[in-house]
C-alpha cells in the first residue's frame, strides 16, 4: 500500500505562487508515473499534470500549461508542482496520484492510491 502525503498548500494572492509536494511511502515509487488532480467547492475532480516514471513525459491541462512545472525527484520519492502566476480560479483541493504503471496519463480512474489532499485557496 503507497501512502501519499501532499504538503504546500496555502492562501496567495492574484499572481502569486506556491510549490505543493507529495512524499510516497514506497522506494517503489520510482518506477511509477504521478499525477496532480483538483477538485474546486461544487465541482467534479479535474486532471491538472501527469508525470512519467523518470519525469521525462509531462502533460497539462490547458488551464495550467505555461504556469505549472510537474517534477519528480525518485532519490527523494516526491513530486513537485510548482504554480506560478495563480489565478482566483485555481482555488481548490488538489490531490497527489500514484500509478502503478511507468507511463503518464491523463484519465483519473487510472491511478491507484491517492493522497488526503492539500488546500490551494487563491485571492484576488
Amino acid at each position: 500500500q503507497v501512502q501519499l502525503v501532499e504538503s504546500g498548500g496555502g492562501l496567495v494572492q492574484a499572481g502569486g505562487s506556491l510549490r505543493l509536494s507529495c512524499a510516497a511511502s514506497e522506494r517503489t515509487f520510482s518506477s511509477y508515473a504521478m499525477g496532480w488532480f483538483r477538485q474546486a467547492p461544487g465541482q467534479k475532480r479535474e486532471f491538472v499534470a501527469a508525470i512519467s516514471w523518470s519525469g521525462g513525459t509531462t502533460y497539462y491541462a490547458d488551464s495550467v500549461k505555461d504556469r505549472f512545472t510537474f517534477s519528480k525527484d525518485n532519490a527523494k520519492n516526491t513530486v513537485y508542482l510548482q504554480m506560478n502566476s495563480l489565478k482566483p480560479e485555481d482555488t481548490a483541493v488538489y490531490y497527489c496520484a500514484a500509478r502503478t504503471r511507468p507511463i503518464a496519463v491523463r484519465d483519473a480512474s487510472a491511478y491507484n492510491y491517492w493522497g488526503q489532499g492539500t488546500l490551494v485557496t487563491v485571492s484576488s
